[in-house]
């Protein structure tokens, strides 16, 4: 029984863990340094995330400055946040790479909260599948009696009703924080 509970945990906490990590990318209005998170560039013939070959700071609020190790790749810094297609225009000042995070408008904000939600069913699907078939290896376990089996369908049920619940309170903070002018 303790087996099949800590495999429906482990699961749920992956794809609780994916959904966080789709949010980190979705904009919110103000500077972050997640937004380029996605961001590669060639860095001696390697993909390379950005932020392991430059330091990334905000700055005010709404300006993500971006400063290389070594300036030489300040203009395919440039270049790879262009073709990222995220939406903003990187600028060279000579020793940095400048970002400004534009406000989003209303229209834009109600678009992103949608999306919030949608991977937030997504994550619950993904929740309640791992509840179904960790029900279906408990049904299927001989060696459990039958108030061993009904004792753990009860706790698999108790779990995903508590990932659940996270996940609601996790997409409530993003939507607050997308909202927030």
């Amino acid at each position: 029984m303790k087996k099949h509970l800590d495999s429906a945990k482990e699961k749920m906490n992956a794809a609780i863990a994916q959904y966080e990590h789709h949010l980190t990318n979705i904009r919110t209005g103000r500077a972050n340094p997640n937004i380029l998170s996605e961001v590669h560039l060639d860095y001696y013939g390697t993909a390379t995330p950005l932020n392991q070959i430059a330091s990334i700071s905000v700055f005010e609020g709404k300006q993500l400055v971006i400063k290389p190790y070594d300036t030489h790749f300040l203009k395919n810094i440039e270049k790879a946040i262009f073709e990222a297609n995220l939406g903003y225009t990187p600028q060279n000042d000579g020793s940095v790479v400048r970002v400004n995070v534009p406000p989003l408008n209303e229209q834009t904000r109600k678009d992103l909260t949608k999306l919030v939600n949608k991977h937030a069913e997504e994550c619950k699907v993904v929740v309640r599948n791992v509840r179904r078939d960790i029900n279906d290896l408990i049904k299927k376990d001989d060696e459990l009696t039958e108030d061993l089996e009904k004792e753990a369908l009860e706790k698999v049920q108790k779990l995903t009703d508590e990932n659940i619940k996270r996940i609601d309170a996790i997409t409530e903070a993003k939507n607050k924080d997308i909202m927030t002018v």
